[in-house]
């Protein structure tokens, strides 16, 4: 057999993986994005690895954090009771001495098979078993670390490892994080979320988006969403919503209701009758950033992802629940930054996004606020950053102009 020569390294695409966990699909979305932006920096120069290190590599009861995950979503004290303890010392140090001898190996294989030259962590549990396994190849090579954090208003203490070459927080919560964790001013960047490609350019005109997504073109539009597992108190929220507004804003109102996967609840919702208000029930959508785009006012869980991309579009915000200690820290962020409050109740939820819609002075204050705690240019100056860390750093063009400013970059 001939030997085949290996490629010249110049000519070799950069490997980069991105290590997360499916716990949400925040994660994800995050490290697809940032593989979009990769490839918009320097088209054709890098290969992206998303690698949910735990569901694919570790052993049992490991694997299940997933499923765990849902669980626990669904029941918030159990969910409480984890993120507190984990974040206390005593808890911390048990959860990394048990991980350190059942997955370190794991990790260790995950890093073999891949062989990447930048890890980018995407999520609070693929920090310390990565950079250990970093550690313990033996190999001269310096693979460079980053952590990308997908947290907005609050983080868990394992987000910020203290041995990484950089940490971008979006937030200055999150910074006060990292710096009690010991990082240093150069470690730490600060620019914003990553938010996904499709709200990274101008959107086009409203009427057009409208019309295409089948709404009415004379109505405020009240925008409901539950997350991709259309969990919660969604269908209370929605129903309460829809009747508030047909009875206070007869004909000048519509709502659209995204029930993810919830295909029970979506069924519901299709068979009620709501009055003088129109209703537009979806299941799991691509076109949000189009759906924000119409949007007068959203209604949504505290998710962090979602938040980010709320205040691009510049959409006043009513929060209607939130993971406790993940997610607890989105609720200031939003209603300190003056576009958007907080309830759990579904009739109060329904009193206050009427009183926003009947009120077109109000809105646009709270849109502006909006679009002052948006951070439209994260993406693409955290990917900047990260290829800048490789060994040999890619030829970079300047950062051009926030995207949202014109065509797409």
């Amino acid at each position: 057999m001939e030997d085949t020569a290996p490629p010249m390294e110049g000519e070799r695409k950069k490997r980069i993986l991105m290590l997360i966990s499916d716990t949400g699909g925040g994660h994800r979305a995050s490290a697809q994005a940032m593989e979009s932006m990769f490839e918009q920096v320097a088209p054709g120069a890098t290969d992206v690895r998303i690698v949910d290190v735990w569901t694919d590599y570790t052993p049992w009861p490991y694997n299940r954090f997933v499923a765990s995950y849902q669980y626990m979503a669904k029941h918030p004290w159990i969910w409480r009771l984890s993120w507190y303890s984990s974040a206390m010392p005593v808890g911390s140090w048990f959860l990394d001495t048990m991980s350190t001898m059942h997955c370190s190996g794991s990790f260790r294989k995950c890093i073999e098979d891949h062989d990447p030259d930048l890890v980018v962590s995407i999520h609070p549990l693929t920090q310390h078993l990565a950079l250990r396994a970093l550690e313990k190849r033996g190999s001269e090579r310096k693979v460079p670390f980053a952590t990308v954090v997908t947290d907005l208003g609050s983080a868990h203490p394992w987000w910020c490892h203290p041995k990484v070459d950089a940490c971008f927080v979006p937030s200055d919560a999150v910074r006060k994080v990292a710096e009690r964790r010991g990082l240093s001013g150069e470690q730490i960047r600060q620019y914003g979320l990553p938010v996904r490609p499709s709200f990274w350019q101008t959107p086009r005109p409203r009427k057009q988006l409208l019309d295409e997504l089948g709404l009415e073109t004379d109505r405020k539009t009240v925008l409901v969403v539950g997350g991709g597992d259309g969990v919660g108190s969604l269908g209370k929220i929605v129903e309460a919503t829809a009747e508030t507004l047909s009875r206070d804003c007869p004909g000048g109102a519509q709502v659209v209701a995204v029930c993810g996967k919830n295909a029970q609840l979506r069924n519901r919702l299709e068979t009620k009758q709501f009055g003088d208000v129109h209703v537009q029930v979806c299941g799991f959508v691509k076109q949000m950033s189009d759906y924000m785009e119409v949007a007068d006012v959203l209604i949504t869980k505290a998710g962090p992802g979602t938040i980010a991309e709320a205040t691009i579009r510049g959409l006043p915000t009513m929060l209607s629940s939130f993971l406790p200690g993940q997610e607890a820290g989105n609720v200031p962020f939003v209603v300190q930054s003056g576009f958007g409050e907080y309830s759990r109740d579904p009739e109060r939820i329904a009193r206050t996004v009427t009183s926003w819609v009947q009120d077109p002075k109000r809105l646009s204050r709270m849109a502006k606020a909006a679009r002052a705690a948006s951070a439209p240019t994260a993406t693409q100056e955290i990917a900047v950053d990260l290829l800048a860390m490789l060994d040999d750093p890619l030829e970079q063009p300047p950062l051009k102009e926030a995207p949202l400013q014109g065509a797409p970059i």
